[in-house]
């Protein structure tokens, strides 16, 4: 199923990914016993429709194994080849990944976005480095590396990453293909410095919206993931396509029109991001429902969306006219496609 072979991933990587990533959050029966499959095709017809290249399915929502294959298979099956999936490496051990990402390949994934397991603690550059490459050598996916600071390695380097450190993957490990550039975060620095050094040898992105679509006003830009930018519905890919054509100012309009809807986001996130170390899926699920995704209930743990945080991002959802749904809150818990 994967359209390259491992010597030509960086090829692939380079004339194919263009455009925008999402996610797509697993939806759960409403007893939480298992996966719900009306939801999760809804929402890969809704990545289809608002016009994203690629969607990421998220696995760090207490899915086992056998379970993220199923949600691999429908998602594939629904997607026939007009969504490019990406795998979330982002389970429990390395051992575990390395046999969910071979999984991944049987199943339709052509990509996967590589993270670092809660109770993995580096203290050196060399056992990141290891890690990295064990799993890479055990796939044949192009792999997008993630220098962010959920991973805790600015106990090693204050980038977490090293600039050293990502130039011996990119020069090493030959199925590196994309760097998901957010060392420092929140400052560009990691994106820019990261952009400098690898730009001409792997794609290299900013997934946050608010800092790409200016980037990209400066620099090529090809490619933008993962991240939850169904929150605006189809806008963020529009307004991609605009920078892409040349219509840099046009975009910026659309830019200023729904900072309120980001500022708010941002304020959201302010209250849960700082000292946490994961990104909370709950408000990410919620605000791909104001936009006609299933929506539904998460497995615990998972941390608890509160009823101010979701009038925030509703009202500011609306007076950016992103015309969110009407359906009250208490619909989002069950979903649109119950089961």
């Amino acid at each position: 199923m994967v359209r390259y072979t491992k010597s030509e991933a960086r090829a692939w990587a380079r004339a194919n990914m263009r455009g925008l990533c999402n996610v797509v959050i697993p939806s759960y029966t409403l007893d939480l016993k298992g996966l719900n499959e009306p939801g999760i095709r809804h929402d890969i017809r809704k990545e289809i429709e608002y016009g994203f290249w690629g969607t990421l399915l998220v696995a760090e929502t207490a899915i086992t194994l056998p379970e993220y294959r199923q949600f691999i298979q429908w998602a594939h099956d629904e997607a026939r080849g007009r969504l490019t999936l990406v795998h979330h490496a982002i389970f429990n051990t390395l051992e575990e990944n390395i046999e969910a990402v071979r999984m991944a390949e049987e199943e339709g994934c052509e990509l996967v976005l590589l993270g670092y397991p809660s109770n993995f603690y580096a203290t050196t550059s060399e056992q990141i480095f290891d890690y990295t490459k064990r799993f890479c050598d055990a796939t044949r996916l192009g792999v997008i590396l993630f220098p962010v600071p959920h991973w805790g390695f600015e106990r090693v380097h204050p980038a977490g990453m090293s600039p050293e450190l990502i130039r011996q993957m990119v020069k090493d490990i030959p199925n590196i293909v994309c760097i998901k550039a957010e060392s420092g975060m929140p400052t560009p620095a990691g994106f820019v410095q990261t952009w400098r050094n690898h730009a001409h040898e792997v794609v290299v992105t900013c997934p946050i919206e608010a800092d790409a679509l200016p980037f990209a006003g400066l620099v090529p830009l090809q490619f933008m993931g993962t991240s939850n930018y169904e929150f605006y519905g189809d806008l963020i890919p529009r307004m991609f396509n605009l920078v892409r054509d040349g219509r840099f100012e046009e975009m910026m309009e659309h830019y200023w029109r729904i900072h309120p809807a980001r500022s708010a986001q941002r304020a959201v996130t302010a209250t849960y991001s700082v000292g946490a170390g994961i990104i909370h899926r709950m408000v990410w699920k919620y605000q791909a429902w104001l936009q006609g995704f299933n929506g539904g209930p998460l497995r615990q743990p998972t941390m608890k969306i509160r009823d101010v945080h979701m009038r925030q991002l509703r009202e500011a959802s609306k007076r950016c006219g992103l015309n969110p749904t009407e359906d009250p809150d208490s619909a989002f818990f069950v979903g649109r496609h119950p089961a």
